[in-house]
């Protein structure tokens, strides 16, 4: 540095600091903390202030790892300013712990970049809201379970009483109790006499003293203390805060502690080590089949539903009762079936009709759905889930009014559940191909990157980004994303890759003195950045790509056997499932499906317009064995009853030729709730409806046709119910999206702007006189004109106030280029864009004053 150039001064506030960093770290404190620009600020005085309240501050605290956070709580009990080697001292202890001290840089420099801590290393300052939320009070004790310092814990006691404290202490009387408190402070921090006054304590009162080392530092007192308390008291080693209670000042247990803030410093991330180990290829099966299954239990879910499914509940949601009819009929328990409900739900397939009696049915979406390949049906659901903030976990718990969670009901949004997703898949890709991972090592690593989010309940009860841990392991098998435990290839795709990403900025560089970036830097600790929203379109189709080989190619044929069943030894092709399911029952599902033909079955393919002889044909098409002998009599004899009687509407009526089988009808007890009676030889008359009657008579053995008015057989196909179309639910954003590339740009430029507007020297154009920073100019239309005319001549940069056409009134740093036909055409800093501006909406003009 030559003689002639002068040192940057230190910073005097936050505001100071940011004017002093560059575009590319801007950038990367607004991307970290986006709600510092919703909206724009005019200035980096308003950033900063922005920056500094509450609201904001815990929220950039709740984004901290571990060290870092421990790092600012050390910050929060040093002295205002600290030294770079007081925070070491407080961190890394006496013995300056080596992992320690080589993770401090980067835990500051992670602080920096979020702002909360700004100034050289020799002047550090945490901010001000941080400072109050992490230093310790009476009203909430500090995480490191440090009490107040000897300052703060004397200031209401007299000084008589602190001469006393130091005359015991062994130290010479002062003149006043500022004096005295120091000398005190300066006994309890020197770590050699402080160990001389210690020696000579009774083993009792140290005992007192190990118990509240490590917090809480408050303690209860007699009136008349005991011995062991007294000599601490009249030392000042326990110092009175309130009638009965004492605390343990913080540069003694600091002593106490060799000096550390914390009892375990935690600089390295805990490791996710794995639990067991397969080969790659068997775990990319097992999920592989998974994800069949899977594709399969939404499919059965909406095909429960596809005539329209159970009623809506009046707050919202399925009622219990439909949530266990739902999991019966999909064999699985409760909470499994709600998961795919939500799931489903999530995908956009099903969703409320909407009309007055408003059921949950499949959307429009469903059915495209089902005509995608498999492997393309599976990377929906695998897109939905990740992005997903409704939790089914939740279902049967309450919310904070002791109402009860339901499936598909209101409350079930969390919005840090795509962020935990997102992380869990990201530990297990870490690991080994086929490794499958420690679960609690899984969670321990997560408590360490977030800490504050979600603090465990007094019950004891796992914090909530424990549990979205957990379920997501248990989901992602479910789903087929793991297998084994282990993340599959399918898996892993469907985090991307890193051009899949979100665009993110540059790691920050340093901007004077103390700000050096460590080769770790710590502000991705939690990880890579989630995937932007045409990345995850990507990388779902990636994995849908290595899915597809590994799915089993669907049947076109089935087993027919004597027993009446027939087993279909894989998937069948969509075209034989829908026939077959009509047809026949589904007796168990796994690797092999079994249907069983019963009468029952048999009549509802009849009734869906099938005849005896399309039955027979279809079984021998797509049988791989001879049709059997019992399977043609039950089809041929169902078919031969079917219809015989006739359902039609007067209130009902049956019609049948043979008077035979009507008077078999009324003859049985079975038939005395339908209230039948004669009408003619051949008719019978019903008071029930004709679906009543239907079911009657089928319940008693018959086979009765629903006809029309005209007579004819009504073919009875179930018609697939659908809703309007529908969007998927939005989910719910964990706080202000994080703003692209575009917007950070104008964002920082606008700011830029704005600053020099508020803090250059500013020459109004009627007088010498400077205007105050900030302080709008007013002018005459003469005088803008000629200002501007003149800064078209010199191209200096003018400071304008400008009204809209809407009224809105705003500043704007200009650099005009030309002045004709009333309008000025100009270079606007503010918006980076040349603009034209009519002269008469412009209010005023200034000139920025040159150094």
């Amino acid at each position: 540095m030559s003689s002639d150039e002068k040192p940057a001064a230190a910073p005097r506030s936050l505001a100071e600091a940011l004017r002093g960093r560059d575009d590319t770290s801007l950038a990367a404190l607004l991307r970290s903390r986006p709600d510092l620009i919703t909206p724009v600020p005019s200035d980096l005085t308003q950033l900063a202030t922005r920056a500094g309240t509450r609201a904001s501050v815990v929220r950039a605290l709740e984004r901290l790892d571990r060290f870092a956070l421990q790092t600012a709580e050390a910050l929060a009990v040093a002295g205002d300013p600290a030294t770079y080697g007081e925070l070491l001292g407080l961190v890394a202890g006496d013995a300056r712990d080596p992992e320690v001290t080589a993770a401090l840089p980067g835990a500051l420099a992670a602080l920096r970049e979020q702002a909360l801590v700004w100034g050289a290393d020799d002047r550090l300052r945490l901010v001000r809201t941080a400072r109050e939320l992490l230093a310790p009070s009476a009203q909430h004790p500090s995480p490191t379970g440090l009490g107040p310092s000897v300052q703060e814990a004397t200031a209401g006691m007299s000084p008589g009483r602190i001469q006393e404290i130091v005359a015991t202490a062994g130290l010479p009387s002062t003149h006043d109790s500022v004096s005295a408190v120091g000398a005190l402070t300066s006994l309890f921090t020197d770590r050699k006499r402080m160990a001389g006054l210690l020696a000579g304590a009774p083993a009792e009162s140290l005992e007192v003293l190990e118990r509240l080392v490590w917090g809480p530092p408050y303690g209860q007192v007699t009136h008349d203390p005991a011995v062991r308390l007294r000599w601490l008291l009249d030392r000042g080693l326990l110092l009175p805060t309130a009638p009965g209670t004492v605390v343990l000042p913080r540069e003694v247990a600091l002593h106490l502690r060799a000096g550390r803030a914390h009892r375990a410093p935690e600089p390295v991330p805990p490791a996710v080590g794995a639990a067991a180990g397969h080969r790659p290829q068997v775990v990319d099966a097992t999920a592989a089949g998974q994800a069949y299954t899977a594709l399969a239990t939404v499919e059965e879910l909406l095909q429960d539903w596809d005539e329209g499914g159970p009623a809506v509940l009046r707050a919202g949601g399925l009622s219990i009762r439909d949530l266990k009819r739902t999991a019966v009929a999909l064999d699985l328990p409760e909470p499994v079936a709600a998961f795919w409900v939500e799931l489903a739900y999530a995908a956009g397939l099903l969703a409320s009709d909407g009309e007055a009696d408003e059921r949950y049915a499949a959307t429009p979406a469903y059915d495209d759905w089902l005509e995608r390949p498999p492997a393309e049906r599976w990377a929906r659901l695998a897109e939905a889930w990740l992005a997903a903030t409704r939790t089914s976990g939740l279902v049967g718990g309450r919310d904070a009014k002791e109402r009860a969670l339901s499936t598909l009901g209101p409350g079930l949004d969390r919005s840090a559940a795509p962020e935990v997703r997102h992380r869990v898949l990201v530990l297990l890709a870490g690991l080994p191909e086929g490794a499958a991972p420690d679960t609690e090592a899984v969670l321990a690593r997560l408590s360490w990157e977030r800490p504050l989010r979600g603090p465990q309940t007094a019950q004891g009860e796992d914090d909530l980004r424990t549990r979205l841990a957990r379920w997501t392991l248990a989901e992602a098998e479910l789903l087929g994303v793991t297998g084994r435990g282990a993340l599959s290839a399918h898996g892993r795709a469907l985090l991307g890759t890193p051009a899949d990403r979100a665009p993110k900025d540059a790691s920050p560089t340093p901007q004077g003195p103390g700000d050096k970036l460590p080769v770790h830097h710590r502000a991705g600790a939690a990880g890579p950045e989630p995937l932007s929203t045409t990345g995850r379109a990507r990388a779902a189709a990636t994995a849908a790509r290595l899915l597809a080989p590994l799915l089993p190619e669907p049947l076109d044929h089935v087993l027919l056997q004597a027993d009446l069943t027939a087993v279909a030894p894989g998937p069948l092709k969509r075209p034989l499932a829908a026939v077959l399911g009509v047809l026949a029952d589904v007796e168990s599902k796994g690797g092999a499906t079994v249907y069983r033909f019963t009468p029952a079955s048999v009549r509802r393919a009849l009734d869906a317009g099938r005849t005896a002889s399309d039955l027979h044909a279809f079984l021998a098409a797509h049988a791989r064995t001879p049709v059997p002998q019992p399977l043609a009599y039950l089809i041929d004899d169902v078919a031969r009853r079917h219809g015989r009687l006739r359902v039609g509407a007067a209130s009902a009526y049956v019609r049948c030729d043979d008077d035979t089988l009507l008077n078999e009808i009324l003859a049985d007890k079975r038939a005395t709730a339908l209230r039948l009676r004669r009408l003619a030889p051949t008719v019978l008359a019903a008071q029930a409806d004709p679906a009543t009657l239907l079911e009657g008579l089928r319940a008693m053995g018959f086979a009765p046709a629903a006809e029309s008015a005209e007579g004819d057989v009504l073919i009875t196909r179930a018609d697939a119910h659908r809703t309007p179309p529908r969007t998927p639910p939005e989910p719910v954003p964990d706080g202000p999206p994080v703003p692209d590339a575009t917007l950070l740009s104008a964002a920082i430029r606008a700011i830029r702007a704005g600053d020099l507007a508020s803090t250059a020297p500013l020459k109004p154009a009627d007088t010498t006189a400077p205007l105050a920073p900030g302080e709008l100019p007013r002018t005459s239309p003469a005088e803008t004109l000629a200002t501007v005319q003149a800064a078209v001549l010199t191209g200096e940069a003018l400071w304008i106030g400008y009204v809209n056409a809407e009224g809105a009134a705003s500043q704007r740093v200009i650099a005009p280029v030309r002045v004709e036909g009333g309008f000025v055409t100009a270079y606007d800093h503010t918006a980076d864009e040349v603009r034209t501006y009519p002269l008469h909406r412009i209010t005023g003009v200034a000139e920025l004053a040159g150094d």
